[in-house]
């Protein structure tokens, strides 16, 4: 044996095991706008940093932490550098007391905070906001860009506090938003895997609230994978709410958008919480209100490019273009689009929705729009209730519109269709409609043919009452044990498990969302 091989083998793994070590050991950064100086080391509360010029500077490496003084106000863009991964996030918080560290971004930059080519990050407990001077397109408090990147993965935003950003309001020219994922490039393919958007608030932000942008063409289909957003409050927001774009199995939840003022032109359009391009959404557990957008305005929306949706146990009242769109546009053809096919809309209530009477679009509110070749959606054990209505507003319960062609095979079961004044119904020339065991309460005209109807009093546990917010309320749709609609469903193959209420279903299935 070769001692002095040996030994210099010994030394020299020694020695990399020692720098590699060295390298990896992660550390915590602290910046304080008040206390600190960018000449620190920042690498204690005693030295910390200054700027956000100076967390610029810094490649971060994985498990690294940056924390910023609560209490302050940090003005300018925040654009840090450096990826972790899932398994050593680099991670953003605060420290010490007071108010969530500011990141004030005047408007100065497009993002206020921006993460570009990276991954392996969690920031949360920050305030962000990038009002300027006049509004601008593309402008966004947090703005995540991928381009020419590949797959990043574990990206998580949580309890961020995002507001008064002055984007644009028109969609076209680039709009605005709160929060935007967005992905492009053409060398390289980009995609987020494992994000997550949790417990953040958005609030006077133009145009949008959360964006996640993706490959939306399906002749360059790369989609967005384990997309989370969950429980987060939008709140004065004009446009769109959640929209989650090119992903696949996204899942939005546990979500409230409400206050949505009239600020977007007339010829603007936009809706609550929706998908598009998108395959395998599930949308739960979600209520929006107070939509008040000049075209659409529903709460829900199952759009174009589409397959196989759920929207089920959410709440929607009180929005101008009524509960739930479905639509695929008839002239976007293959390899660009694949239509709509398969939404499945469950256990979900719209109380008092359909309430436009101003505007260029005003008078057309109908609570389902079902427009363009959407192709077998199905549409079960929902409870839509309508109060006293102002005559000026749109009497249509069931819309079938054309965008370059009209629904085929729609299936409506199991439903509550309640009303106070009157209800229609428009399926022009759209085909295989099907109605069967809903519960039509109230004056229904143009009722289509439903051997099985039921058309007495539900007994409602409550009388529901407009403007209701929370989940909670949906409590007054609890049945009465004389309730008509119990044991008068028909049972479908893919139904869920359980009720709205998270009851297990019965044997026979009960019509509205009330399983017992």
């Amino acid at each position: 044996m070769n001692i002095g091989k040996v030994f210099r083998a010994a030394v020299i793994c020694a020695l990399g095991l020692s720098l590699h070590a060295g390298a990896a050991v992660p550390r915590t950064y602290y910046i304080d706008a008040l206390m600190g100086k960018d000449a620190n080391n920042g690498l204690s509360e005693q030295q910390p940093w200054r700027s956000l010029q100076r967390v610029n500077a810094q490649v971060f490496e994985p498990g690294d932490q940056i924390r910023f003084r609560s209490g302050r106000i940090y003005e300018g863009q925040l654009k840090p550098r450096g990826s972790g991964h899932a398994q050593q996030l680099i991670t953003i918080d605060q420290y010490g007391e007071g108010y969530k560290p500011r990141i004030q971004g005047n408007g100065i930059m497009p993002a206020a905070l921006y993460l570009q080519n990276a991954e392996g990050w969690e920031i949360r407990n920050l305030d962000i906001s990038n009002y300027g001077p006049d509004a601008r397109a593309h402008r966004s408090g947090v703005l995540v860009q991928l381009t020419n990147y590949g797959t990043a993965s574990a990206i998580y935003l949580k309890q961020l506090d995002v507001h008064d950003v002055n984007g644009s309001l028109v969609k076209k020219d680039g709009g605005g938003a709160g929060i935007i994922f967005s992905n492009s490039g053409r060398q390289t393919r980009s995609r987020f895997d494992s994000i997550l958007i949790e417990d953040c608030t958005i609030r006077r932000c133009q145009r949008n609230g959360i964006l996640v942008n993706g490959n939306w063409s399906r002749a360059d289909w790369f989609p967005n994978e384990h997309v989370v957003i969950r429980g987060n409050l939008i709140e004065g927001v004009p446009g769109d709410g959640i929209v989650p774009t090119g992903c696949n199995g996204v899942l939005v939840e546990h979500n409230t958008m409400r206050d949505c003022p009239r600020l977007l032109p007339d010829s603007e359009s936009a809706a609550g919480i929706w998908p598009w391009s998108c395959d395998n959404a599930l949308i739960q557990y979600n209520e929006v209100s107070d939509h008040k957008a000049p075209w659409d305005g529903q709460g829900f929306d199952s759009d174009w490019n589409c397959n196989n949706t759920v929207i089920q146990y959410n709440y929607s009242h009180d929005n101008d273009g009524g509960f739930l769109l479905v639509c695929d546009d008839g002239s976007a053809h293959a390899p660009q689009s694949c239509g709509n096919k398969g939404t499945i809309v469950r256990y979900n209530v719209s109380v008092n929705d359909g309430l436009r009477t101003t505007g260029k679009h005003a008078g057309f509110a109908p609570i389902f729009h079902i427009t363009g070749p959407v192709v077998n959606t199905r549409i079960y054990n929902n409870v839509i209730y309508l109060p006293e209505r102002d005559i000026k507003m749109d009497s249509t319960l069931v819309e079938m519109g054309n965008w370059f062609g009209y629904a085929d095979s729609t299936y409506f079961a199991n439903n509550i269709f309640y009303t106070k004044s009157s209800a229609d119904y428009v399926m022009n020339q759209s085909k295989r409609n099907f109605y069967s065991n809903n519960l039509y309460f109230g004056t229904h005209l143009n009722r289509p043919a439903d051997k099985a109807a039921v058309t007495k009093d539900p007994q409602f546990h409550a009388t529901p009452l407009p403007g209701m917010q929370g989940m909670e309320a949906l409590k007054a749709f609890r049945l009465q044990p004389g309730s008509p609609a119990l044991q008068k469903g028909i049972a479908l193959p893919d139904s869920t498990a359980t009720d709205l209420y998270g009851n297990p279903l019965p044997a026979h299935q009960n019509i509205g969302v009330d399983g017992k």
